[in-house]
């Protein structure tokens, strides 16, 4: 696979965080979602700038191969943080080489940084390479997920 890089995605990366949009709806095979209505350039932008929000990429040269998307949220029982990985994917090619686990051990250092005490990421059941991942490198709670609709 040869070596590759990671780093978090900033204003200015507008482009790089669209290719990564492209990795997301090509690895959870719904690139409808992903492309055909991505968000304007400002918008974007915004979001990118908000400390809120992480977005990492790993590269191959200059080519997105994997990254992950992730919420700062500020807890409201304590002065602290918790953050949330609300997606992570691969390209397929370059799956079972260590990325994830990377993209993982670089958020780790942003979370510590921003004063997270935690990060916490929701698998689904029918996903075992995902389940393996979260299981090697952290503490497994079986919870339920519900969606409530808003209109």
């Amino acid at each position: 696979m040869g070596s590759y890089s990671i780093r978090q995605l900033a204003t200015a990366d507008v482009k790089l965080f669209r290719a990564l949009l492209g990795v997301f709806g090509e690895a959870f095979e719904d690139t409808n979602s992903y492309g055909a209505a991505q968000p304007g350039t400002k918008y974007l932008e915004d979001l990118l700038g908000d400390p809120g929000f992480i977005a990492l990429a790993a590269f191959q040269e200059e080519r997105v191969i994997g990254g992950l998307a992730a919420y700062v949220l500020k807890k409201f029982e304590q002065e602290r943080k918790e953050i949330y990985i609300y997606d992570l994917a691969v390209t397929e090619r370059c799956r079972r080489k260590g990325v994830a686990t990377a993209l993982i051990g670089e958020l780790k250092r942003v979370a510590a940084e921003c004063g997270a005490y935690v990060i916490y990421v929701q698998a689904d059941v029918t996903d075992p390479p995902a389940i393996a991942l979260y299981t090697k490198l952290g503490r497994r709670e079986d919870v339920l997920h519900f969606d409530i609709e808003v209109k």
